[in-house]
């Protein structure tokens, strides 16, 4: 039976009973968010209300990954029946990034639109064009906010069409009823560029993404996606100058930053751990942890939602994600784990892409808007393990300023 672009066997629906639900009241959310929002201070008397305010926050994240994976499922079958080629991906918001949203926008943590968020990424315009206009017309949840950051890209560049469904359950999955979700929308050309923003970020220790860090880099990006958006035919973002003088202080920044070198050492510089899978193990959550002392990212999958938001609590607390930097830890979904790379590609250090693109823009020639999206087989399983070593890559060598 058809549920408005899912079905009974999609495992969205046959296994509500595995997904987490809120278990506390509005009124405990409420002051949940104030309490995680506030400077912590950390004493015998506050620690058992700051643990508390954690649970709760994190029991309200996790009782948004059903109507992700339900608005993930609906988005696909709008896209398999329009024949469109593409990549989805889901994750649920990071709590350091819960943390500074609430801090930044002054919005109770009942009112987050993020904090569950699903993204796609198609191979030209034309399909983001196609997609969202599918969505629009035949999607059963209903669209609170859209924004439109192609037509209208960001001050900083950004580029991407989002839209906020509040998801519309029945029966079992009424309590989820009102959940919001986000979606992205984006080209494979907007996405190297909003994933190297965070790359090179996390390779600065720099939060780049939220205009904080070296303004070279910044500047660099900006200028960058004006030139992608002329690829694309789309509006440039303000301010970005016309095409000959952008290109030379293109050129300019990138002698001075060495950029693509610095893109290279990315690249080389992560190093993967190896996780086992079983032949025939099919995850559905991968756990990401990103070190940023020793530039290591291990990947945990997980087949059952609970259990995934479980592990994501507690490696959050163990990577001292409450007021720490020592990791990146971060809850996916994705259909397979060859697409794992591909739709988070700023923790694996994968900036070939963006780094091939600036090349080509510094040497005098035009950014190339993708053809297809790249899709490679799952490697034969040795033995009676999957391989993982796509993974690896040389230990990181540290920032490297050097001229090439």
């Amino acid at each position: 039976m058809s549920h408005n672009g899912w079905t009974d066997k999609d495992p969205s629906f046959a296994a509500v009973s595995k997904f987490p639900s809120f278990e506390y009241s509005n009124k405990q959310l409420k002051r949940a968010g104030k309490i995680i929002a506030s400077d912590l201070v950390w004493t015998d008397e506050t620690a058992p209300v700051i643990r508390e305010a954690f649970q709760i926050a994190n029991s309200w994240r996790d009782a948004h990954a059903y109507p992700m994976r339900s608005l993930r499922f609906s988005v696909l079958h709008h896209m398999r029946k329009a024949e469109l080629k593409g990549i989805t991906a889901a994750r649920l918001k990071r709590m350091q990034a819960i943390r500074r949203k609430l801090r930044r926008i002054k919005l109770g943590l009942n009112q987050l639109q993020d904090l569950g968020g699903c993204r796609v990424i198609l191979p030209s315009i034309s399909d983001v064009h196609r997609l969202v206009g599918l969505l629009r017309e035949n999607i059963h949840h209903t669209i609170r906010a859209e924004d439109d950051y192609i037509a209208n890209p960001k001050d900083d560049g950004y580029r991407s069409h989002h839209l906020i469904f509040s998801y519309q359950g029945k029966g079992k999955t009424e309590i989820y009823t009102g959940k919001r979700i986000e979606l992205q929308v984006r080209t494979r050309l907007q996405h190297a560029w909003a994933t190297a923003v965070e790359a090179v970020g996390l390779f600065r220790g720099e939060d780049l993404k939220s205009h904080s860090g070296s303004e070279e880099w910044l500047r660099l990006f900006k200028l960058l996606s004006a030139e992608f958006a002329e690829t694309e035919v789309c509006p440039v973002p303000p301010d970005s100058m016309d095409k000959q003088e952008r290109i030379r202080e293109i050129r300019e920044l990138e002698r001075a930053l060495d950029a693509i070198s610095v893109l290279e050492n990315i690249r080389h510089g992560v190093r993967g751990t190896d996780y086992p899978l079983m032949h025939g193990y099919r995850p559905t959550h991968y756990l990401i942890r990103y070190d940023h002392a020793t530039k290591t990212v291990h990947v945990e999958p997980h087949t059952g939602a609970t259990i995934a938001a479980q592990s994501y609590g507690n490696a959050e607390a163990l990577g001292n994600q409450i007021d720490g930097q020592s990791q990146t830890v971060v809850l996916v979904e994705v259909d397979k784990i060859e697409n794992l790379k591909a739709a988070y590609p700023n923790y694996f250090g994968d900036v070939d892409y963006f780094k091939n693109q600036l090349r080509a823009i510094t040497q005098g020639q035009a950014a190339v808007e993708y053809a297809a999206v790249p899709r490679q087989p799952p490697p034969k399983p040795a033995g009676p393990y999957g391989d993982l070593s796509w993974l690896r890559a040389r230990r990181f060598p540290g920032p490297s300023l050097s001229k090439k």
